[in-house]
């Protein structure tokens, strides 16, 4: 598989990242094994987890399957932290709680370090330097190596980076951002990509098949062993199900004809090859499905094909987003 740097840093990654969003929940210990295996055989480095992740089980059948199967020095760990089950709170950026999730998350993962670790969203009633510092001091101490954000609008990611760039060698740039990206879901062209490449930090999309839809398994209807057709999954794919969503997946099935592909291969590549992107997470259940993503190594979109889905899915732009000149 091809290999990325992360953003302007050293940092190489696969150009397709291997998601643990349901480990310890949906997926048990023998599909978790099969997906990590699948996905390191593949030539894939990049897993990304929380501390979150099935209140914690994420990161430990993770670290379990390290120690057995993949050697750790073949894989490049992202982990996040500051994302609370707490409706009071449900965020929580302080310096204290930060870095005692981050060795709770060594302390599971069963290592000295992470190769990224992630602020999991934005805490306003925590001062941004304070977030930040930890990363700074988490890189410092040597518990991870890169550090990045997740659920960062487009203010708040350029708040960040900018803070960071502000003093060289003192403070830990930021790597990478994780967002929600994907034909479906375009929101971060306003503001967050731009701010991101302006700022060197690389683009890891999250539900890059829309949530699954993209996969076009929703054309006539809900399968009862889709997400869709979970208690707890499906609100989560409720809003990818609408007329205009309908119309996408629809021009995608229509490009996955022409080209004697699958929609899944045509979405993801589309945002794969998207300027700023380093590299998609995809969160496959199993590794039939898992296999069916990695395929999408060999396919470039034509130039027309990409044309074609941009104009079906394109964003609505007004003032005052980036681009107001053309408005």
């Amino acid at each position: 598989m091809e290999q990325r740097y992360l953003g302007r840093t050293g940092l190489r990654v696969s150009r397709i990242g291997l998601g643990t969003l349901t480990w310890g929940r949906d997926t048990d210990e023998h599909d978790a094994s099969d997906l990590l295996k699948t996905f390191w055989d593949a030539g894939g480095t990049l897993v990304d987890t929380a501390d979150v992740y099935g209140d914690g089980e994420a990161e430990y059948l993770l670290g379990r399957l390290m120690g057995s199967l993949v050697p750790r020095r073949d894989l490049v760990i992202s982990t996040k932290a500051g994302s609370l089950a707490d409706p009071d709170r449900p965020v929580d950026g302080s310096r204290g709680h930060l870095l005692a999730a981050l060795d709770a998350s060594l302390a599971r993962l069963g290592t000295d370090h992470v190769d990224v670790w992630h602020v999991h969203a934005y805490d306003p009633y925590t001062p941004l330097e304070e977030t930040l510092h930890a990363l700074d001091l988490a890189v410092s101490s040597g518990r991870a190596r890169y550090a990045g954000v997740a659920n960062f609008c487009g203010w708040q990611l350029a708040k960040a980076a900018t803070w960071q760039l502000a003093a060289p060698g003192a403070r830990t740039r930021l790597a990478s951002t994780q967002l929600e990206y994907s034909l479906l879901q375009r929101g971060v062209e306003r503001e967050v990509l731009p701010a991101a490449l302006d700022l060197g930090v690389g683009l890891l999309p999250s539900s890059p098949l829309g949530r699954g839809v993209l996969t076009g398994k929703y054309r006539t209807g809900t399968p009862s062993d889709s997400r869709g057709a979970s208690a707890h999954m499906a609100p989560f794919v409720a809003p990818y199900l609408d007329d205009a969503a309908g119309r996408i997946v629809e021009a995608v099935s229509t490009a996955a004809d022409g080209l004697a592909v699958t929609p899944l291969q045509v979405a993801l590549a589309w945002v794969r090859d998207r300027p700023g992107v380093a590299a998609p997470i995809v969160g496959a259940r199993n590794a039939r499905q898992l296999t069916a993503a990695l395929s999408v190594e060999a396919l470039s979109l034509p130039d027309e094909i990409c044309r074609a889905l941009d104009d079906v899915s394109e964003p609505e732009h007004r003032y005052p987003d980036h681009d107001w000149s053309t408005l």
